[in-house]
């Protein structure tokens, strides 16, 4: 996946990485009352998505609540971030769009590319549904930058 236009820089290079390579993001959510809520969650890319799963560890219903968010409202950010107490290494990618919920066998990349990613997966297949972010706008900063200039995508707001 490509973060941003066909003119490659350091700054997408980077983006690109982070979007491939970190282990765990934020999903920016709006909850019932429309109120933000931020969750953990693991990741993947796959066919120009960003895919989630629902996945077996406990949960308080048997319907988690950003399923029900996300019916409500599919509109979503999703944050993923590097911290170093070397602040020089700060750095962070944000997606917006909207999360399609799609039933595993409906979703075969995504649960394919989670499970290359995560061995929990690999040992025991999320039972989903997966949940498949489909990016309209991005968003990055890192300090390592000159002047601390982030970037963006084209896209919703533009």
């Amino acid at each position: 996946m490509v973060v941003a236009d066909p003119q490659p820089t350091e700054i997408v290079a980077w983006a690109n990485e982070l979007l491939e390579t970190a282990r765990v993001a934020r999903l920016g959510l709006l909850d019932e009352e429309g109120a933000p809520r931020v969750l953990p969650v693991t990741f993947a890319v796959a066919d120009g998505r960003i895919w989630s799963a629902i996945d077996q560890k406990p949960k308080r219903t048997a319907e988690p609540a950003r399923l029900r968010f996300l019916r409500r409202d599919p509109r979503a950010a999703l944050t993923i971030d590097r911290y170093s107490d070397d602040w020089d290494q700060l750095a962070w990618v944000q997606v917006l769009g909207e999360v399609e919920i799609v039933e595993v066998e409906d979703g075969r990349a995504g649960l394919d590319a989670l499970t290359e990613k995560y061995e929990p997966y690999r040992k025991e297949a999320p039972p989903g549904p997966l949940l498949a972010l489909q990016p309209q706008r991005y968003l990055w900063w890192r300090a390592a930058d000159p002047e601390g200039r982030g970037g963006r995508s084209g896209g919703l707001g533009e």
